[in-house]
């Protein structure tokens, strides 16, 4: 024993200096977590400015969302699965069928997408917290306040029968009496004032945010997907905001925008809801893409193939989504030379999605593929988007589009597009990034399981109505007589629906599981490249406690060893990192706002306000000088120290 202690081991002092600096970090990260952190209790949870439990708080009320119109559409297709049934009258099935479009719409696929972004980009740009986590915070609450406005209007039987579209004049005071379609317009303006704060914010952080070295070519490809879907929604949801606005104005206050007698027109509605509607297809469809480009990347083990055309793909998308709104609206008589336009536009925003395919399959060819849970639902995307694409061009000309119109083809043909396209991907981005926000796995026996049956399903389901469709079966009806040739159809459509909602039960199961007894999964099980794996599962409140120092589009395999950070931010102070927008230099350091109440009671006094407009308009005179005394709260100017 003498002799080990008088001969001490050659490397017994580099263990010591690793042993001290281990727990110098664990020291480190121990006082930023204190300074980054929330406190517990009710009045915490409700101040928070953490984008992580916001990003999981959107994440998971999106998803209840999805259930209730997973429901909704599942009950709708019990009543269509053979001729003449009453399982529900009409009023309950258009309310059912106005309740499912908007919900999968406007309180699932537009939420959904931002919320992951909510979550991932500050953690994939290698930042401490988003921009203005306060108003962060305050569009979460405003979002649930309009959800379950909606729903609980639904439950007492006042819920809108319009459709999610509500077009005029049928939506309007002669109509539509009472207050169904009210609800369904503030419902919008709700939804949309928090789509659009949460583009603001990651527009903000994506810009100026980014760590050190993260150049504007090596952004992430999930990152620029959700930056592009920003964009798009700061253009594209005023236009709906202003028709849901007019709406009310004309159904609460007499006036007469969409009313043709007193000089309005019923297609300025189409017009201003379709200029939103089918950027809102691409904003659904944007974020889909880049969980895509994330899981390729990882599981083909090599970075995407053709980076810049995939980027440049990303904005001519964002871009043409603004010039199709029309071929909605080929039946109502508009000039065949605009119509021509339209129908371009519909075809050649094929190309760009075309590209990023093309990458896709061309990275997984170059690849060394491993098939797990998450490839597989991407690859189920490839199949159902493309079929969906493939009508869609269809569509898109002018004949064939008045042919189908209003029929069972078109209803095939957006759930393939939608479900393909943003619910498949989505899916395999929660099996991809579920060990990232709660650091368990989850079973992957069970989520190739899950991959099959919604498969299957999906195909099974909504398959059959592109021919119950060109056999002349319209939309929008809660029965049909029998011997029209659709009776087997829907049969079948309904078996496949309801096997397709089981599937999600099956994956609710497996998230339920995983997260009482999931296998422990490490920073970076999947060994993927991005800076969110850099960080522990799940991560800690400050992100990083060193900001990194970026050299490569996939950070982690070009530094296998130690990656490069940037210190000199405050320890006990919230401070972040600004960069410049192109080369992402070190330019400022800025103050992250502390938890604050104020969002919460914001957003309440917002909600009633907005509610109270749906029974007197004069709630904006009591409501409006309430909201603005609450916002002067909210952003009065304070010292850094008093905003600690």
């Amino acid at each position: 024993m003498s002799d080990v202690a008088l001969h001490p081991r050659p490397n017994e002092k580099k263990e010591k200096e690793l042993r001290d600096t281990d727990l110098a970090g664990r020291a480190l990260t121990a006082r930023l977590a204190a300074t980054w952190g929330s406190d517990s209790g009710l009045l915490a949870a409700l101040s928070t400015v953490d984008h992580k439990i916001i990003g999981r708080r959107y994440i998971i009320t999106a998803f209840v969302f999805l259930f209730l119109g997973g429901i909704a559409a599942a009950v709708m297709r019990l009543q269509l699965s053979r001729p003449e049934n009453t399982l529900i009258g009409p009023d309950l099935y258009n309310q059912l069928f106005t309740m499912h479009g908007t919900t999968m719409m406007f309180l699932f696929g537009v939420p959904i997408g931002e919320a992951f972004a909510v979550y991932l980009v500050p953690l994939m740009v290698g930042t401490r917290n988003i921009a203005f986590p306060r108003l962060n915070a305050f569009s979460y609450y405003v979002y649930v306040f309009g959800g379950l406005m909606i729903w609980t209007a639904f439950m007492l039987n006042i819920g809108p029968d319009t459709g999610w579209f509500a077009y005029t004049p049928l939506s309007g005071p002669e109509f539509s009496p009472g207050k169904r379609v009210d609800f369904w317009a503030q419902m919008v303006t709700f939804t949309e004032v928090a789509a659009l704060a949460v583009a603001v914010e990651i527009v903000v952080t994506v810009l100026k945010q980014r760590a050190p070295g993260m150049t504007l070519d090596r952004i992430p490809l999930f990152v620029w997907a959700v930056f592009v879907n920003s964009i798009v929604i700061i253009f594209a949801m005023p236009a709906v905001m202003f028709a849901s606005t007019a709406l009310i104005l004309d159904r609460l206050l007499g006036t007469h925008f969409f009313n043709p007698a007193e000089g309005g027109d019923p297609l300025l509605w189409q017009h201003l809801f379709w200029f939103f509607g089918h950027p809102e297809v691409y904003i659904i469809f944007l974020p889909a893409t880049g969980f895509v480009s994330a899981i390729i990347a990882a599981f083909a083990r090599r970075p995407v193939f053709g980076y810049l055309p995939v980027v440049l793909a990303l904005f001519a998308t964002g871009f043409l989504s603004f010039g199709l709104w029309v071929h909605h609206m080929f039946t109502t008589g508009l000039p065949q030379l605009g119509a021509s336009f339209f129908t371009a536009s519909s075809m050649m925003i094929a190309v760009p999605t075309g590209i990023q395919i093309f990458c896709w399959i061309a990275t997984l060819w170059d690849g060394r593929p491993v098939f797990r849970t998450p490839l597989l639902f991407v690859l189920g995307f490839f199949f159902i988007f493309v079929a969906g694409g493939l009508s869609g061009v269809m569509l898109a000309s002018v004949p064939i589009d008045t042919q189908v119109h209003d029929s069972y083809f078109v209803v095939a043909h957006f759930h393939y597009v939608l479900i393909g396209g943003n619910v498949f991907p989505l899916l395999g981005a929660v099996y991809y990034w579920f060990p990232k926000l709660t650091g368990r796995m989850m079973d992957e026996r069970l989520g190739k399981w899950h991959f099959w049956l919604a498969f299957v399903a999906f195909n099974l389901a909504f398959f059959p109505m592109h021919i119950s469709g060109l056999l002349g079966m319209p939309r929008r009806v809660y029965t049909y007589p029998g011997g029209l040739g659709w009776d087997t159809l829907n049969l079948i459509s309904s078996v496949g629906a309801v096997l397709f909602f089981l599937s999600f039960v099956l994956f609710l199961y497996n998230v339920i599981a995983s997260l009482r007894g999931g296998d422990a999964a490490g920073n970076n099980p999947w060994d993927a490249g991005t800076l969110e794996w850099a960080t522990a599962s799940p991560p800690h409140p400050q992100n990083f406690d060193r900001i990194p120092f970026v050299t490569h589009r996939e950070p982690l395999w070009a530094e296998r060893q130690t990656l490069p950070v940037v210190t000199g931010l405050a320890v006990e102070r919230r401070e972040l990192l600004v960069s410049s927008v192109s080369e992402a230099a070190p330019d400022l350091l800025e103050s992250s706002p502390v938890p604050t109440i104020w969002p919460f009671v914001a957003a309440v006094a917002t909600g009633v306000t907005f509610i109270a407009t749906i029974f007197t308009p004069w709630a904006v005179a009591w409501g409006g000088p309430i909201t603005a005394l609450l916002l002067v709260a909210w952003f009065w100017p304070k010292s850094i120290k008093d905003d600690e």
